[in-house]
């Protein structure tokens, strides 16, 4: 019998860890919590951080569909990333997560 190669090996949950591994990504995650997030303030907040690493964390965020990305047109021009409604629907898993780790 031969299996599907798609489904071999794949865990349900492996997909959405991918999706949220990496150095920077849960903390990314978590400040978007608490509202909509810039790219300095995380460079500032996020102690070890540099420009690419964070730049690529927030590419994959959105690429993902889990932060939104939002151009501001007011003077400064800006941008700031927000949780989309698939990103606030992972804050349960999230919290699960943390009581399981305390």
């Amino acid at each position: 019998m031969e299996k599907n190669k798609e489904t071999v090996g794949e865990c349900p949950a492996e997909g959405l860890l991918k999706q949220l591994s990496g150095k920077w990504k849960p903390q990314i995650f978590r400040l978007a919590l608490e509202g909509p997030v810039r790219f300095n303030s995380l460079l500032r907040e996020i102690e070890g951080s540099n420009k690419q690493s964070i730049a690529t964390a927030l590419r994959e965020l959105e690429e993902n569909g889990l932060l939104e990305k939002e151009t501001i047109k007011l003077k400064p021009l800006h941008i700031e990333y927000s949780l989309s409604e698939k990103g606030r629907s992972l804050v349960v898993v999230f919290q699960q997560l943390e009581c399981f780790a305390g």
